[in-house]
């Protein structure tokens, strides 16, 4: 194993840098990706140019994180591109399911899209982001891109907004996020253009960024691999935060959320309650049989 190493003690810049990386990873609630930290360190000027990703911070941090150097272990940095399909066993046998059952922990999950005034979705083109998409986009679908999507994807995404429409019969906003550079516009571009043509249902598209201004407004880094364009994971927690949950409160009624949260934990409690005797009921009703 190439970065592995039982006597691995970095000098004291790399301590340095690493020390930094760190404190931005523990600074934001869900895993950091490996651009994303590297541009944090870009914007702090540890690192100068696009040469130093592969060069410098790829193998310092991959030997940290081989080596178990003080906090950093192999999944300190995700990968969000890689997923597996996992088979997931669940019961052994009848007793065991009546037992889980009785145990309760049953959630009452209410969908506020039905007391809002539209149906919205947020499509992202930085599949790496699924991470910050999911702790910060809440009861909304949220669509990954990762480049041009496939035509099947493209099509299933119609047949499922047609869907939305049949469910709920109220107007259908998609929220776009995307990189400033000329894929990250065509992208949008050429995908909204084939689902309309698939979909028999109308719906509005509103690019929420990258824009062009963002990488002032934002203070984003340029790309380093190219320059005069701008990628989602350039910004920081912070603005992706602010510009994420600006743009979904203009379309949802969060306060109804909450609410629908709180009837439903209270009928889940309840529920809970009732099946609390389900195992001596099972065992009665089975030695009848």
């Amino acid at each position: 194993m190439a970065y592995k190493n039982d006597n691995y003690q970095p000098n004291a810049k790399s301590l340095a840098i690493l020390a930094r990386g760190w404190k931005h990873v523990q600074s934001i609630p869900y895993a950091a990706t490996s651009r994303w930290l590297f541009y944090r360190l870009l914007q702090d000027g540890i690192y100068k140019d696009k040469d130093d990703y592969k060069g410098k911070f790829i193998p310092l941090f991959s030997r940290a994180r081989h080596n178990y150097f003080e906090g950093w272990r192999p999944d300190t940095l995700t990968d969000d591109r890689r997923s597996p399909i996992e088979h997931k066993g669940v019961f052994v046998d009848v007793a065991s399911w009546v037992e889980d059952m009785a145990a309760g922990g049953f959630v009452c999950s209410l969908d506020h899209f039905f007391s809002q005034d539209v149906y919205l979705e947020v499509w992202f083109e930085a599949e790496a982001m699924q991470n910050q998409f999911k702790y910060y986009v809440k009861g909304v679908t949220l669509r990954p891109f990762s480049g041009m999507p496939s035509i099947s994807y493209k099509y299933s995404i119609a047949q499922a907004l047609e869907a939305a429409d049949s469910k709920y019969d109220k107007p259908i906003v998609i929220l776009y996020f995307g990189d400033y550079d000329n894929a990250g516009m065509t992208i949008p571009e050429t995908s909204t253009n084939d689902i309309r043509e698939w979909c028999s249902t109308n719906f509005d598209f509103v690019r929420c960024g990258l824009n062009a201004g963002d990488n002032v407004r934002y203070n984003i880094p340029e790309n380093f691999d190219k320059p005069g364009t701008y990628q989602w994971e350039g910004l920081s927690d912070r603005a992706a935060r602010e510009l994420i949950t600006s743009s979904i409160e203009a379309y949802i009624d969060t306060d109804i959320i909450s609410e629908l949260e709180s009837e439903g934990e209270q009928a889940s409690e309840l529920f809970d309650e009732y099946v609390k005797g389900f195992s001596d009921f099972y065992q009665k009703q089975a030695g009848k049989a």
